[in-house]
């Protein structure tokens, strides 16, 4: 797992910023995005100056239009001005509609673009870590990286983050118009905002840490979900749906128990904000009627310039008292927004930093530099480089005087005293020596956990070793570049993959720019042919859900023909025909034996029956070769391998 926060954590806004988690998500908003963005700022401001022009106009219409009216016991005179304030503030909340659409419609564009854009940063990077990575985390937890973390991401650069914007700048504009009407009225709001501010401190981190247990015990519902429904069938075979169901209940009873808990400490922060903005409205206005009553001087921004010219302040007046009041009901709906916000963006933060993590992660190290090349030879007999695809290839061989030397492909790959371990205090492969020849098929056998398919991962590069040499045609294969050493390599594994697409795409992918003629070549050698084209389309007809369609057998030889169509000269062969019955591994068999024809072959098999004819036999145990030979002269040596040939060792 990678550093962080797990699913079920939550990050606080001051904590994503010290870390660095909200800095690195704004740098993917701003990315080549500084005029969107500058045009979405625009709209916001817009929008919140409307939000904000009721309480100034309210306050114009009675000094300039009711007051006066009322003192003259007739309106005529003041109908122009009503008009014309009526006018501007039409003007003003059309512009805020039209902020408000602008905003929201840009956002809700480019805030897709944007998660476009981490989905494909986050997929181009986990496909260059290495396979480490994958074998230490879940399936479960890193498809979540692309649905859980991924939606919650969104759920704040596309809602949370222009909450901020827009409910900050309402606040601001709030707070400067109640100082322009009364500093005596703003520090009573004042005061109830740091009574907000504390309450709201403490329900979010309330709200977190109820959240972190709600999510956790989430995931460990869904994973016995996911579990007992994969594994339904041995639940059935030995009757413990009983017991199934009262792990699920238990469990069940346990979210229940954090949900509630996180419902509850939910759904009591807005109303308490709220009702204490309804509060804190009435003390504003029992404060302002009281100034209105007692003549008390108001002092506010308007009336420093008073003060300055020596002229006496004025009482509060009726229509400073109403616009305040409205300015008050917008700041206290606006801050419980704002911390509302605040308390939402805790999951969203948490899924950044962890998305942002596996960013972090160093990627696979290739240093090599010798590549793999189409090849073909002069008249003297000299390999070149060439672009069309020959059947030949040659490993193209750069070097520090400039030359470059070209060395055909041949397949002879030499493991020099090998040791290995996947953790570097636990080794797993001692002192490995392994020489294949060109052409050759060397088996590998032993129980499980004896390391076979741990020389098999070097061969590829997924490891590196700690100690000892591999050469592939006398090149040093951490000299190879990892994508060409690989392309010279053809794998068959126990467990097919095969993609949603036809049969066709499925064969292609062992190499993409193959013909359909080579495709169809390939699945004759695989001895997958004549089937394929019983399918209903064909090699046209399309495979879902990894082939569930076809059988284990017919899954195998299409594999299998992927590889043939790669047309790689070495092939490793790891436990091809392990989980299939003995008719069909004699028809898979066939397929392999035209695939080996000619190839340096890795096998890897527990039936002793399939690597008879090889030209050696590795016997691993605890990560050492104890016996090597062909089938013959083990069998005279009656060690391990004998043991196991006969029947007296089983493999396990």
């Amino acid at each position: 797992m990678p550093r962080g926060s797990r699913n079920g954590d939550t990050v606080s806004m001051r904590e994503a910023t010290k870390d660095g988690t909200l800095g690195r998500l704004l740098k993917f908003v701003v990315k080549d995005r500084k005029a969107i963005i500058a045009l979405i700022l625009f709209f916001i401001v817009c929008a919140a100056v409307s939000n904000v022009t009721s309480g100034m106009f309210i306050q114009i219409i009675i000094s300039n239009v009711i007051t006066p009216a009322l003192e003259d016991h007739d309106i005529t005179p003041y109908i122009s001005n009503l008009v014309r304030t009526c006018c501007v503030v039409g003007a003003l909340y059309l512009l805020g509609i039209g902020g408000t659409i602008g905003y929201t419609q840009l956002v809700a564009i480019h805030a897709q673009r944007i998660m476009a854009d981490i989905r494909r940063t986050l997929f181009g990077k986990m496909e260059t870590l290495p396979i480490k990575f994958f074998d230490s985390n879940s399936h479960g937890d890193i498809m979540s990286y692309y649905t859980n973390d991924i939606d919650a991401m969104y759920q704040f650069l596309g809602q949370s983050l222009v909450q901020f914007c827009s409910v900050g700048l309402t606040l601001i504009f709030c707070v400067c118009m109640m100082i322009w009407n009364s500093i005596w009225l703003a520090l009573v709001i004042a005061l109830g905002a740091a009574i907000e501010i504390i309450f709201s401190t403490r329900m979010t981190r309330a709200n977190r840490r109820a959240y972190q247990h709600q999510q956790t015990a989430i995931a460990d519902t869904e994973g016995f979900v996911e579990e007992m429904m994969t594994g339904l069938k041995v639940v059935k075979v030995f009757t413990h749906e009983k017991k199934s169901l009262e792990d699920f209940d238990e469990k069940n009873q346990n979210l229940n128990k954090y949900m509630r808990r996180a419902t509850i400490i939910g759904n009591t922060m807005m109303p308490v904000l709220n009702n204490l903005g309804n509060l804190m409205y009435v003390i504003v206005a029992a404060v302002a009627v009281v100034l209105f009553i007692f003549d008390v001087p108001n002092v506010s921004l308007q009336s420093i310039a008073l003060i300055w010219n020596h002229n006496s302040l004025e009482p509060m007046s009726l229509a400073v008292i109403i616009s305040f009041l409205m300015y008050s009901r917008q700041f206290f709906v606006n801050f419980g927004n704002l911390s509302n916000q605040f308390s939402q963006s805790a999951r969203a933060l948490a899924g950044a930093r962890r998305v942002l993590n596996v960013l972090d992660l160093c990627g696979e190290e290739d240093n090599g530099y010798v590549t793999l090349v189409n090849a073909t030879k002069d008249e003297n007999g000299n390999i070149i480089e060439t672009e069309e695809r020959t059947h030949m290839w040659a490993w193209k061989h750069p070097h520090k005087d400039g030359s470059i030397t070209y060395t055909e492909l041949k397949g002879d790959i030499l493991l020099d005293h090998v040791d290995f371990g996947y953790v570097p205090e636990k080794t797993v492969l001692h002192d490995v020596e392994i020489y294949a020849h060109p052409g050759q098929k060397i088996a590998f056998v032993g129980a499980t956990g004896a390391g076979k398919t741990t020389i098999t991962n070097l061969i590829n590069r997924f490891y590196d070793i700690q100690d000892g040499k591999i050469r592939y045609d006398g090149i040093n294969i951490n000299k190879i570049k990892k994508d060409s050493l690989r392309k010279s390599l053809a794998v068959v594994l126990q467990d097919t993959n095969l993609f949603t697409g036809t049969v066709r795409e499925n064969i292609r992918y062992g190499r993409l720019d193959a013909t359909d003629e080579e495709v169809e070549e390939a699945a004759k050698i695989a001895n997958a042919y004549d089937f394929i084209t019983r399918l209903p389309q064909g090699f046209d007809t399309m495979l879902t859900t990894d082939g569930g369609n076809l059988s284990q057998g017919q899954r195998q030889l299409i594999s299998i023909a992927r590889a043939a169509c790669a047309d790689a000269p070495v092939i490793i062969l790891d436990e091809a025909t392990s989980s299939i019955d003995t008719r069909t591994e004699a028809i898979v068999q066939r397929g392999i034996d035209q695939l080996m024809a000619g190839r340096t072959v890795f096998v890897i098999a527990h039936r002793l029956s399939t690597v008879q004819n090889a030209d050696a036999i590795m016997v691993l145990d605890h990560g050492r070769i104890i016996e090597r030979g062909n089938h013959q002269q083990l069998i005279e040596k009656k060690g391990m391998y004998y043991q196991l040939y006969t029947g007296a060792f089983e493999l396990e």
